[in-house]
């Protein structure tokens, strides 16, 4: 799977590794990672992280991006992490490399580089670096394994969503063996200060249920305006507030933002990327995302995963 983008590898000297933008652990793990894989494997290339700010995740080593000058482009690859759409791709510059080269596991929804390797099997994008690198033999070192290991426990939900299988903890156990320091990707990840725990249960009492168990937080202009918070920290960050309601099926965090209303779609168990394609977003069938125009758009997508919810009660 992994031969085109391996190929387009060794046949360049400079690579430029690109992401989506608002970086989760999964895109930031996998840029890292595969930045110092290529750096100790190949140690006449010249290898560069671009795109905007790791925000939470910069606690991570390294996750400071580089910053390449334009004309470094023109005899450069450019290698695309963890994206499925072009408009989401951190940097645009991508665009002037002289060849591209894209590792995904979104589901397909285009092609966007001349050698791809994309497979939605995989828990996540990190999960096919490594997987990469173990197929070809390159060096991991600690912190590549860390951060390759980060992305990993982030987009399995800690090893409990269901794309995790018995390969996802085989990968781990690989990473594990590099001497990755566990307590410090825990408190990385999950240390929160008070205030962080005050704004998530004041996020539990926004929650709303619609009759067939879609559940949804609403939050507006005026009231991010208050909470002092970036979108990704509200959008991404509280959809999961949600989860592990009983009640609760599929949910959706809606937030308020300058340019639309940004869709953070969930399920437990039924595949709700279909609402998010109809509404020209994308992702996994139990974790997807969207932008759409207004409130009213956003309400009407409430209504189309309340129908979900009720043609799936109605199967059991």
């Amino acid at each position: 799977m992994f031969s085109d983008v391996m190929e387009k590898i060794r046949a360049y000297d400079t690579v430029i590794i690109h992401r989506h933008s608002s970086p989760d652990g999964d895109a930031l793990g996998s840029q890292v990672g595969l930045k110092h894989i290529l750096r100790d494997s190949f140690p006449g290339k010249k290898v560069f992280a671009v795109g905007d700010g790791a925000g939470r995740y910069a606690f991570m080593a390294d996750s400071k991006m580089d910053e390449v000058p334009d004309d470094v482009y023109r005899g450069a690859l450019a290698v695309i992490l963890d994206t499925s759409s072009e408009h989401l791709i951190s940097d645009d510059r991508w665009r002037c490399a002289a060849a591209t080269a894209r590792v995904d596991h979104h589901l397909f929804t285009g092609k966007i580089a001349e050698a791809e390797a994309v497979d939605p099997s995989y828990e996540s994008c990190c999960g096919m670096i490594a997987s990469m690198a173990m197929e070809y033999g390159l060096n991991v070192s600690a912190l590549a394994a860390a951060s390759l290991f980060t992305g990993m426990v982030t987009d399995s939900g800690r090893f409990r969503f269901s794309g995790t299988t018995e390969r996802t903890f085989r990968l781990a156990a690989f990473l594990t063996e590099k001497g990755v320091d566990m307590d410090a990707v825990w408190r990385g990840l999950y240390t929160q200060s008070l205030a962080d725990v005050r704004l998530r249960g004041r996020f539990f009492e926004k929650i709303r249920v619609t009759p067939h168990g879609a559940g949804y937080i609403y939050t507006d202009r005026e009231e991010m305006a208050k909470l002092g918070k970036s979108d990704f920290e509200i959008s991404r960050g509280m959809v999961n507030v949600m989860a592990d309601i009983g009640e609760i099926r599929v949910w959706v965090n809606f937030t308020e933002t300058e340019k639309g209303v940004l869709c953070e779609l969930r399920s437990r168990d039924i595949s709700i990327n279909p609402v998010a394609v109809k509404y020209g977003g994308g992702g996994h069938p139990r974790a997807s995302g969207a932008m759409v125009k207004d409130k009213e758009e956003a309400m009407a997508m409430l209504s189309d995963l309340d129908a979900l919810a009720a043609e799936a009660g109605e199967k059991e």
